[in-house]
């Protein structure tokens, strides 16, 4: 954990709603609604959330499920989403999601003209617009709650508790 948790304080609800008190609870906010306003489907969903939870690391984000009207993706679905490019589980809007989440995170420069002429074969510019929010509020929370140790520090959907990673010592 890189901050100080006031003893007794949940530190998630300190970091996001007390620390910064003008930004924290925005930024929640819209964390949130990324989850309650979407219209894309729960499988092309998780598997854009997923990619970018593998590629931060994010202990929590990893081990969520995104719900809705009592359905959740199957239980091998994160392993499927780390094998995008070649498993059988997904359609081409499951594939192309993980894809744009990975090189949104990993390449966003590279974002070619071959990506986009198959990404608008399969989603109109409002899915795509909203995909890719959903991508920029994933990867900037993940990396926040990642970075400053938070993921380690609160309970996980599935109830177990994450080992925190060990901290690298510096170079002398």
């Amino acid at each position: 954990m890189r901050i100080d948790i006031p003893e007794g304080k949940d530190a998630i609800e300190y970091v996001w709603g007390e620390m910064v008190p003008g930004i924290g609870p925005a930024a929640a906010r819209f964390s949130m609604a990324v989850y309650a306003h979407t219209t894309l489907g729960l499988r092309e969903f998780e598997a854009a959330r997923l990619r970018i939870a593998q590629i931060n690391g994010c202990a929590f984000c990893l081990d969520w499920r995104t719900e809705r009207d009592g359905e959740k993706v199957e239980d091998d679905f994160a392993d499927a989403v780390a094998r995008w490019r070649t498993t059988g589980a997904f359609d081409e809007r499951t594939r192309l999601a993980a894809e744009y989440a990975e090189r949104y995170t990993l390449d966003h420069h590279g974002l070619d003209e071959d990506f986009w002429n198959r990404m608008t074969a399969h989603y109109n510019q409002l899915e795509i617009v909203e995909l890719s929010m959903c991508l920029g509020s994933w990867l900037a929370f993940g990396r926040l709650n990642h970075v400053l140790g938070l993921d380690t520090m609160c309970r996980l959907p599935s109830g177990r508790s994450p080992a925190p990673e060990p901290r690298a010592r510096p170079a002398r």
